[in-house]
């Protein structure tokens, strides 16, 4: 099968490309733009064609690189929250316009498959019951409340604390800042292109992925990579809000093996269609709970600093249901966070 791998240089799309060749069988074409944000060394590793996906309806070069593709597998992306709204055409640019572009040079070159790179971030705030109102859609948490140091989501009807569920691929979509609003946007277009053209698409909606090789101290950097780099220059990791806030840390070895299903997966399925798919370990964790983690992995008595600040883009918990991926697509995560956040700790990264 031929595959062409977008933003192949990245800290997941390296891990991709290694899982394919493993794999045996696969020829792999490598895309990416090498953007300074994300690469602090320019040079592109071999066999790399260097295109932007923003391009690709309208260049040669990219007509060359899709003939003869069989799936598409779109990583490229600029992601992050975004921190303010100077931000927006950075991300609409890059990842909305480019996976429109991407999507119409692939109509052209007849591909008719596409695994797409997308995020929990598309839910908002996860999925939350009311002990008297049941299953409630929360509003945004306020700036008061967040200044206030009141950091749980409310029920609407009642106002009191919500408890969290898992959050299935069934539930509303609810972006909650630029970043999150792109890949909404990326899915949507991927979900009209299936339709339009007769072709096929799954979506693996990534958890906190984290790993060796992630990239330290960029705006492309996790939580734990951030975590990691604090206890490196001796200072206590700085935890958000109370630390109490949920979160699923999926290792970037178990984003690659689904990657993988989905390729094969995507070449069997029924022209017309799209699916989601949470790709998460399972295994929830709390932010101050990685941060102490990854304290013990590197052997530094150093315990996380709770600020009490907060993002107002950031959602309180966000923890996925693996049921649908285990059952239709395999994929169960074989990483168990609780390990993994620990080795990560000494792992190597990206500079």
């Amino acid at each position: 099968m031929r595959i062409l791998l977008t933003g192949s240089a990245g800290f997941i799309g390296t891990a991709i490309g290694r899982t394919t060749l493993a794999d045996g069988g696969h020829d792999l074409v490598r895309v990416d733009v090498m953007l300074p944000a994300a690469h602090r060394i320019a040079r592109p590793p071999a066999d790399t064609h260097v295109l932007d996906v923003r391009d690709a309806a309208s260049t040669s070069a990219w007509r060359d690189v899709l003939q003869g593709v069989d799936v598409v597998c779109h990583q490229a992306a600029v992601v992050g929250a975004g921190v303010t709204t100077a931000d927006l055409p950075l991300y609409a640019g890059h990842n909305d316009l480019g996976t429109a572009a991407l999507l119409a040079a692939a109509s052209e070159a007849g591909v008719r498959r596409l695994v797409l790179a997308s995020s929990m971030v598309v839910y908002g705030e996860g999925a939350y019951t009311c002990p008297a109102h049941g299953p409630v859609t929360p509003a945004p948490r306020s700036v008061e409340a967040l200044t206030a140091g009141h950091f749980e989501v409310l029920c609407p009807l009642c106002g009191e604390a919500l408890a969290s569920d898992l959050v299935d691929e069934s539930a509303p979509l609810a972006p909650r800042n630029a970043y999150a609003a792109s890949k909404v946007a990326q899915e949507h277009y991927a979900a009209a292109w299936a339709r339009q053209s007769g072709s096929s698409v799954i979506a693996l909606r990534y958890h906190n992925v984290y790993g060796p090789g992630m990239p330290r101290d960029t705006p492309y950097s996790g939580v734990a990579a951030m975590f990691r780099s604090s206890l490196e220059r001796g200072q206590a990791p700085r935890v958000f809000e109370d630390g109490a806030q949920r979160r699923d840390f999926v290792h970037v070895a178990d984003v690659a093996r689904a990657n993988a299903m989905a390729v094969a997966a995507v070449a069997e399925a029924a022209p017309g269609s799209f699916v989601a798919y949470n790709v998460a370990s399972g295994q929830p964790v709390t932010v101050a709970d990685v941060a102490a983690m990854v304290a013990e992995g590197a052997r530094q008595p150093i315990a996380p600093v709770i600020t009490g600040e907060f993002r107002l883009g950031d959602v309180r918990h966000v923890v996925a249901s693996p049921v649908r991926a285990a059952e239709e697509l395999g994929f169960r995560a074989a990483v168990d966070p609780r390990a993994g956040l620990r080795q990560f700790a000494t792992a190597s990264l990206r500079e």
